[in-house]
């Protein structure tokens, strides 16, 4: 398992395709709070959950100040069907080589269904204007994530 970020630690930067195709770098949202959460695959459905519950969530979210991001080992065409299957209106981005994912500390052992391997640890981390960590969550549920998020962030 990589090292795992804390608060108060600067947030590793990136650049990454979207599903689009066009990079996006943590740099670019600098000067707001942004939401960065990684999860393990595009369309299962506990990643669809989760992305829908962020989808649904997004107008109080920027209302209060933060954006969101989601960023996933996948293709960048794996990501467009995901996005555009579910109607999403916030960046996803693929990290196909899992880089991201091992610096911010998400990449590990799990077990699913009784196999063990190594993938993405879904978490979420809540950045400042500067990239500074002010929330960092590893192994969260994708049911319900959302809503405590907003309720602990006070949306």
């Amino acid at each position: 398992m990589s090292e795992r970020l804390s608060v108060g630690d600067v947030a590793p930067a990136f650049t990454l395709s979207d599903a689009e195709g066009a990079t996006t770098s943590l740099a670019d949202y600098r000067g707001q709070n942004v939401v960065v959460y990684f999860y393990p695959k595009a369309a299962t459905p506990g990643c669809t959950t989760e992305a829908c519950d962020f989808r649904d969530s997004l107008s109080s979210l920027s209302a209060a100040g933060y954006a969101v991001v989601g960023v996933s080992p996948d293709e960048v065409a794996d990501i467009k069907s995901f996005s555009d299957a579910e109607g999403l209106t916030f960046p996803l981005l693929a990290d196909s080589d899992a880089s991201v994912a091992r610096a911010w500390g998400v990449w590990g052992e799990k077990t699913v269904d009784g196999r063990t391997f190594e993938g993405v640890i879904r978490s979420t981390f809540v950045l400042d204007g500067e990239g500074v960590v002010q929330r960092a969550e590893y192994g969260v549920d994708a049911n319900g994530h959302v809503a405590r998020l907003r309720e602990e962030l006070g949306v």
